[in-house]
């Protein structure tokens, strides 16, 4: 059973559990990988206010997007699949009782040459991880989602991090949904390797919240492989949140948060 929207209490900590996904407005769970509708309504009430510009620069099929037209932002989907802008583009299909707008349009989060700098209230996004999945095939060799390597899709990333810094405004935020992987029995950490992509680039942390997976397709055949190979199944993803700093304020604080990268 899905979640209804009127259900739907914010969370307040930094363990988030959605066993049954949202199913409000024209919300659906059909994208492969997409996140769960909770996840960008909390942090757009966390971290938003009414008439301000959101922008998720890997929209897929448009779940942010939705959420913000639900609150009353205005938001910008970027992704660098045609089709996942067709989808997000369709979702958007339902009446408001506001005036917010939506755009979205087909790019790369490496190169956002149509914003502005200093022009985003708030970023939430969720990239892929690796090549866990596919968005598309290989005629779109740019796609991320097409990297298996975790040194080239590190190195493909960091002028997203960049970009990502330079269109948000100071001492506004950006969410990111990040998890791991497993590559020949062991652990591959792509979470906390993008987290110190971040860091190293500007922002400062400001939440770690571990997102509980559930229903994941592939776990069927992964509990088969966890008793053969002896290893755990990862059911978590890191949803971090990054400030960008204001000009004028103690540094102080962001050298702390990469003296250990």
């Amino acid at each position: 059973m899905a979640q209804n929207e009127k259900e739907l209490q914010l969370e307040t900590t930094t363990v988030w559990s959605f066993p049954e996904r949202g199913n409000w407005a024209t919300h659906k769970p059909t994208y492969r990988g997409n996140w769960a509708p909770q996840i960008p309504r909390n942090l757009i009430l966390k971290y938003t206010k009414e008439g301000d510009l959101v922008l998720d620069p890997m929209v897929g099929a448009g779940t942010t997007l939705i959420e913000a037209r639900l609150l009353n932002r205005d938001a910008i989907g970027i992704d660098i699949n045609p089709q996942a802008i067709k989808l997000a583009k369709e979702s958007l299909q339902f009446e408001v009782d506001n005036k917010s707008n939506q755009d979205c349009y087909v790019g790369d989060v490496r190169k956002l040459d149509k914003i502005n700098d200093n022009t985003i209230d708030f970023i939430a996004t969720h990239p892929p991880y690796l090549n866990i999945i596919k968005y598309s095939d290989m005629s779109l060799a740019s796609d991320l989602s097409n990297i298996g390597s975790l040194a080239k899709f590190l190195s493909e990333f960091e002028p997203a991090v960049k970009e990502l810094y330079r269109v948000l405004r100071p001492d506004h935020y950006c969410a990111i949904l990040i998890g791991d992987t497993r590559r020949h029995r062991h652990y591959v950490p792509l979470a906390f390797n993008v987290m110190s992509l971040f860091l190293k680039n500007g922002f400062i942390i400001k939440e770690d919240i571990i997102k509980v997976q559930h229903n994941c397709q592939t776990t069927p055949r992964w509990s088969a492989a966890v008793k053969k190979y002896d290893f755990y199944l990862i059911m978590h993803e890191h949803l971090f949140v990054f400030r960008k700093p204001t000009t004028h304020e103690d540094k102080s604080i962001y050298r702390e948060s990469v003296s250990m990268i």
